[in-house]
């Protein structure tokens, strides 16, 4: 949720609550004046952004996501040497699946791009009581791309330099995916792992992490360029995950790259695309 400037905090936000000390439970009433900094609203004279922001329909996300219903990151980046795009978008394998389903293959996602960036903060607190741990999930360290999140979208989450800070857990996760996330990759910090594997969330993560964001990273900005893994990641490009890693597309060559990357399937894919589709252009 965003909370804005002028409304009063009284319950625990879903990341506060998965993040929180254990004497700090759900339902805990915390009553403090939350200030939601406000968005940016204009880019004064001196900021130079050099990388714009394209907006895509939903009907147009779908028919994309149908594209690459079938394909694995194998064939996404065979598609993309075809295309000319040899070594284009292949994230670091550091970044890796937190688990693997190898009969249903459920761990594999694939989304369109939402991105947010996490930094290291710069602040320091006296004493990190509830009260201000609540402050500081609604204000520096929020989750406001949940305002974006919509059914099909890919949470990617930049926050490589944010140390020991755990911007992932087995509550907000969750929240995110009734909002539409499908899975989640993250150049950052994770926890609640088993949790997140019973509840079976696709998730791609570099590293495990065990302390709260308050006091420890903020929300530098959301649906902007990140990079993860090596790779450049814009809000709207198409993002594959399965077991070989996650392989990222550039959304204006993504139609092109699903055509050449469907030659490739193989298996138990291709056996799945002829059953559920009637169709076998491999027969020539």
């Amino acid at each position: 949720m965003t909370v804005r400037s002028t409304m009063r905090l009284l319950f625990l936000t879903a990341a506060a609550v998965m993040s929180a000390p254990w004497w700090l439970g759900a339902g805990h009433v915390v009553v403090i004046d939350a200030v939601q900094p406000e968005a940016e609203k204009s880019i004064p004279d001196k900021v130079r952004l050099f990388i714009p922001y394209k907006e895509y329909s939903q009907e147009d996300n779908q028919r994309i996501l149908d594209m690459y219903k079938y394909l694995r990151v194998a064939d996404v980046s065979d598609g993309m040497d075809v295309v000319g795009l040899q070594d284009v978008g292949l994230v670091d394998p550091e970044i890796h699946a937190l688990w693997k389903d190898t009969e249903k293959f459920s761990h594999r996602a694939v989304g369109i791009a939402v991105t947010a960036r996490y930094v290291p903060t710069n602040k320091r607190e006296a004493k990190m009581d509830q009260e201000l741990i609540s402050r500081w999930y609604s204000t520096l360290t929020s989750e406001a791309f949940m305002d974006v999140l919509v059914p099909g979208s890919m949470l990617v989450i930049d926050a490589m330099e944010d140390g020991e800070s755990r911007s992932i857990g087995s509550t907000n996760i969750r929240a995110w995916q009734k909002l539409g996330m499908v899975g989640l990759v993250t150049s950052g910090g994770l926890g609640d792992t088993d949790e997140i594997i019973y509840h079976k969330v696709p998730t791609y993560f570099r590293r495990l992490a065990r302390g709260i964001r308050p006091g420890r990273n903020e929300l530098e900005s959301v649906n902007r360029p990140v990079t993860i893994g090596g790779v450049l990641v814009r809000p709207g490009d198409v993002v594959v995950a399965d077991g070989d890693g996650v392989v990222v597309v550039p959304r204006e060559r993504a139609e092109e790259v699903a055509k050449a990357g469907l030659t490739f399937l193989d298996n138990i894919s291709r056996e799945r695309y002829i059953r559920e589709t009637g169709k076998n252009p491999w027969v020539k």
